[in-house]
């Protein structure tokens, strides 16, 4: 199955299937040279958050690139999330505000609700500990409310969520004026995540995929899943094609499970390397290969939650 470079949103809107994550990026001048490494790359589409703390040097990477005529801004893609501290409907705007001004733009192209659970405004960003003492009940129905105002404002082109689950989805949708364009959720061969992309595709929803290659830098970790890059099946694939195994991967799921990716990496050369999976066609035999690694394993569980009232990943899918 061929590669598409774009996937169209409900709205109309193509978003490109190969972005650039920013999550871990430092923000010592590492993550402004590799957003502007990813741009002269081909890279449209830059994924971003406010917990990152790293949105004001990603700004001055993109604004350089405006600025000497690399790009357009029409020509990018910027996506940024709500933090769960500022899940109340007073706090949804002026955090938007303090993202825009970060990333030194007018307008998002989508801003995502980071998760569906929230937490006192006042509570430490990733609390440690007896965390419930921090847990908010508001309910993610009143952010997603906030969300379409400051949609309707012009201050981002499309909302969407990330980490709901379909029952979540289910019950947003029915409450709700506008739908979410995307939901961003962890997607890998060891999570292929097949049920909840089905369940959104039928509600015109495209996944988004963070940690499409895992977390290598966790290798060890008990309970956390080996990436599929470093299977040795996976690397025999990889020299089939003459490509990386990053590269197979990420054709996999783009192509096969028709989702959008967004790989982070700072070196140059990966960066380059992530985006050139366009060229070729993984036979069914190697497909069958990758669709028969899921364990249904995360390595963004945040268990610590999984008493909030809003925990998503109790549920099925």
């Amino acid at each position: 199955m061929p590669v598409p470079k774009t996937v169209k949103l409900y709205t109309g809107v193509e978003l490109p299937t190969v972005g650039l994550g920013t999550y871990t990026s430092t923000s010592t001048g590492q993550v402004e040279d590799a957003v502007k490494a990813a741009i002269d790359s081909g890279y449209r589409h830059i994924d971003c958050a406010w917990f990152y703390g790293n949105e004001a040097e990603i700004g001055k990477a993109i604004k350089a690139k405006i600025s000497s005529g690399v790009v357009k801004r029409e020509d990018l893609f910027i996506t940024s999330k709500l933090w769960n501290n500022f899940h109340a409907k007073s706090a949804v705007l002026p955090k938007l505000k303090e993202t825009l001004q970060a990333l030194q733009l007018e307008y998002l192209d989508l801003y995502l609700i980071h998760w569906p659970f929230g937490l006192k405004e006042d509570a430490p960003n990733m609390p440690q500990g007896n965390i419930e003492k921090y847990f908010s009940d508001v309910d993610y129905l009143e952010t997603w409310g906030a969300m379409e105002e400051v949609q309707k404002m012009g201050l981002t082109k499309s909302i969407g969520v990330s980490n709901f689950n379909s029952e979540q989805i289910t019950r947003l949708i029915a409450n709700s004026k506008i739908k979410p364009v995307v939901n961003q959720v962890e997607c890998n061969p060891n999570l292929n995540q097949k049920k909840l992309i089905r369940f959104c595709k039928e509600r015109d929803i495209v996944i988004v995929g963070y940690t499409p290659l895992g977390r290598s830098d966790l290798v060890g970790t008990p309970g956390f899943p080996v990436p599929s890059i470093l299977d040795e099946k996976v690397a025999k694939i990889a020299r089939k094609y003459k490509k990386s195994p990053a590269q197979v991967v990420l054709n996999y799921l783009v192509a096969n499970l028709g989702i959008v990716v967004i790989p982070k990496s700072v070196t140059p050369s990966r960066i380059k390397e992530n985006i050139d999976i366009y060229d070729f066609e993984l036979e069914a035999e190697d497909v069958a290969y990758f669709d028969s690694m899921n364990r249904n394993l995360r390595v963004c569980g945040f268990t610590d939650f999984k008493n909030h009232k809003y925990y998503a990943f109790n549920a099925e899918f």
